[in-house]
């Protein structure tokens, strides 16, 4: 174990939370264990528990703190285009997810039925959803009611998606992320009052990154 640092506890629990989200981030859940986390942090496992009572616990702050980047990171700007806030969107969230492999797997599978982490994951998608909602031309006001219930569909079907790529890459990431993005423009499409569909599909580069 390295020398232990003198840190005061709230720069000692983000440096124990830096730790905790690569760890969960390279291996899968069950095999991310406490003493694992300690011992790359440089602590005893007596003060790791005097933060975080639990591996459940330091993996619920971690997807917390994930889950809000995120939506930081989503950039949704009235003066872009859909096709534009829908792109930088995906793009976000699937950095994240490649980079977090074993984490969204956990997040979506291991812990599937867990209720602190689905309401972590309700709450991003419920927040995404409405932010989506507030910048999407409707065709008008009644239209509303029906684009949010596209936009949750839309959202879960995305993340099932993304977790099953995660798992078996059948396609690129381009392809995954146009074809999320694709579903969506089409089935707004009926409405919207302006098409969303102008500019999509974008040009796409010789060679497919």
């Amino acid at each position: 174990m390295p020398p232990r640092q003198r840190l005061s506890p709230a720069a000692r629990r983000a440096q124990l939370l830096t730790v905790g989200a690569q760890l969960f981030a390279a291996r899968p859940y069950d095999d991310v264990l406490m003493e694992d986390v300690a011992k790359e942090a440089g602590v005893s496992r007596a003060l790791l528990y005097r933060h975080f009572p639990s591996k459940h616990a330091l993996f619920a702050v971690v997807y917390q703190q994930a889950a809000d980047q995120l939506l930081a990171d989503t950039r949704l700007d009235p003066a872009d285009s859909l096709v534009e806030q829908l792109i930088q969107g995906m793009d976000v969230h699937l950095d994240y997810f490649i980079a977090n492999r074993q984490a969204v797997l956990a997040i979506n599978r291991v812990l599937a039925g867990d209720p602190v982490i689905q309401s972590i994951m309700t709450n991003e998608l419920d927040a995404l959803r409405t932010r989506l909602l507030a910048v999407v031309p409707l065709a008008q006001e009644s239209a509303r009611e029906a684009v949010s219930a596209v936009l949750k569909s839309w959202l879960v079907f995305v993340q099932v998606l993304c977790v099953d790529w995660l798992t078996r890459e059948t396609c690129t990431r381009t392809e995954l992320r146009d074809s999320c993005i694709g579903a969506l423009l089409g089935a707004l499409r009926p409405l919207l009052a302006d098409d969303p569909t102008q500019g999509w599909p974008p040009q796409r580069p010789e060679v497919d990154a």
